[in-house]
């Protein structure tokens, strides 16, 4: 397993500078990266406000529509405008980084009042269509929290997203087998209501760091 970072020139790159990149290669059947050292995490906070990775960029959040769990066409920057999104690209046969964000952020989030849980829009798109059916990612996400929102589209279509988000595309390794795993990026985005900077939650990411940072992007 490995963490790389890795820089791209452009606006994407200045917006994206520190990319963690989960490769799954071979027959392993693990994603895991190294925790971030918790005193990066509080050196963040004491100069940013965030435990999380600040990136100053002023474009607005990505604009693209795939379907969700429904079968219904998803507008992400029309859906989540005006709210607190968390974006985060997986798939629901992971065994350890999917799980691990997606409850940490679903505990956190049920100690936040009803209207702060209202002006959040927590959104995981499938980086594997194939074994990801909509039932496979309604179920998935409901054991977590059933308003998080599920989105799939073709490898192609989601893979040029992450490209634009300056995050690598994903590494699908079919040749091991019906349990074959996937390499992708680990962290999830933040993209706080007014939008002109993002924040980056690397895997290692604690619940007590997004309880620390959640509130505060909300107040965004």
């Amino acid at each position: 397993m490995k963490r790389v970072r890795r820089s791209t020139g452009g606006v994407a790159g200045r917006a994206h500078a520190i990319v963690v990149f989960t490769a799954c290669l071979g027959l392993l059947s693990a994603c895991r990266v190294e925790a971030p050292e918790r005193s990066e995490a509080e050196e963040r906070a004491r100069t940013t406000g965030y435990r999380g990775i600040l990136l100053e960029d002023t474009d607005p959040r990505p604009d693209f529509v795939l379907t969700d769990a429904r079968g219904e066409a998803f507008d992400f920057r029309a859906e989540t405008e005006g709210k607190l999104a968390l974006l985060f690209f997986g798939y629901t046969f992971c065994p350890d980084v999917c799980p691990v964000h997606m409850a940490s952020i679903a505990a956190v989030k049920r100690d936040l009042s009803v209207e702060e849980q209202r002006r959040m829009s927590i959104v995981f798109v499938t980086v594997d269509p194939e074994r990801d059916t909509p039932e496979r990612l309604r179920e998935w996400l409901s054991n977590f929290d059933p308003s998080f929102v599920g989105l799939r589209g073709t490898e192609a279509r989601v893979d040029s997203i992450m490209l634009g988000l300056g995050l690598p595309a994903a590494i699908r390794d079919t040749t091991a087998g019906p349990d074959y795993p996937v390499g992708h990026a680990s962290q999830v985005i933040a993209f706080p209501p007014g939008d002109g900077f993002r924040v980056i939650y690397p895997f290692g990411t604690r619940q007590a760091d997004w309880k620390h940072d959640l509130p505060r992007l909300l107040k965004k």
